[in-house]
Formats: structure tokens, C-alpha cells, sequence
């Protein structure tokens, strides 16, 4: 669940009961330790270049809202939620962040998350 829920124009209700779903999977994969379960916020992929004859507005928006659906399930479960967004936004005007398709994130944008989420794994895994 993710980013294609919102590009295909998918329920918001369908996206949250898969989520928590595959959040109860992850937490029982975990130990039943939630703090080792990290959520990621979705991308806008609307700040792309591949969505320049798009509704932009109307993307972020929907990001934002399957984003605010994200962090209360996580935050419901205890699970860390770690925003992805507001930087990859702030990224776009940079065509190193993307590939060559013009859509998908790089390796130095998916660099930048990787960092985030390792910070957090080694805070969770010294306690």
C-alpha cells in the first residue's frame, strides 16, 4: 500500500484497513515490539517532472491526506512514523533526486531516507 493507492485513485478507506493490516503483520514479525516497526511517509510524486500536465494540487493534497492516515495508524500502534515528504518536495527542483524517467526517486534521494530510518533503527535497537 502506498503511492499507487493514490495514482490509481484508490479508496483512502481501502488504503487504511490494508495498512493496518500489514502494520499488525509487521508488529507480530517484530517480536510484538512495535518500536521496531517504522512507518515512511509517501512521496508527492506530483512535484515530478513526469506530473507536469497533472493537477498537482489535487495530488499533494491526496498525498497528504493518505500521509495523515499513515502517521495516526502508526501513532495508534506506537510505530514510528518518519515524514519522507516535505524534503523530497523541497528536492524537486534538483534533477539529481530523480531518475531518468523523470518519476521515481534516485539512489541520492533514497540515500537521504535510508539515513532517517537508520538513525531511528539504531536508537530502537541499543534499548
Amino acid at each position: 500500500v502506498g503511492v499507487n493507492n493514490q495514482y490509481r485513485g484508490l479508496s483512502i478507506d481501502d488504503f487504511k484497513s490494508d495498512l493496518e493490516f500489514l502494520l499488525k503483520k509487521a508488529i507480530h514479525f517484530s517480536g510484538n515490539k512495535p518500536e521496531r516497526v517504522i512507518v515512511i511517509s509517501i512521496p508527492d510524486w506530483g512535484v515530478t517532472p513526469f506530473a507536469a500536465d497533472r493537477e498537482v494540487k489535487d495530488i499533494a493534497r491526496e498525498i497528504d491526506s493518505f500521509n495523515s492516515a499513515k502517521e495516526a495508524l502508526a501513532k495508534a500502534y506506537n510505530i514510528t512514523f518518519i515524514d519522507i515528504t516535505v524534503a523530497q518536495r523541497a528536492d524537486a527542483p534538483d534533477e539529481a533526486f530523480i531518475t531518468s524517467d523523470k518519476l521515481h526517486p534516485s539512489g541520492k534521494e533514497y540515500e537521504k531516507w535510508a539515513r532517517l530510518v537508520s538513525e531511528k533503527m539504531k536508537s530502537v535497537l541499543k534499548n
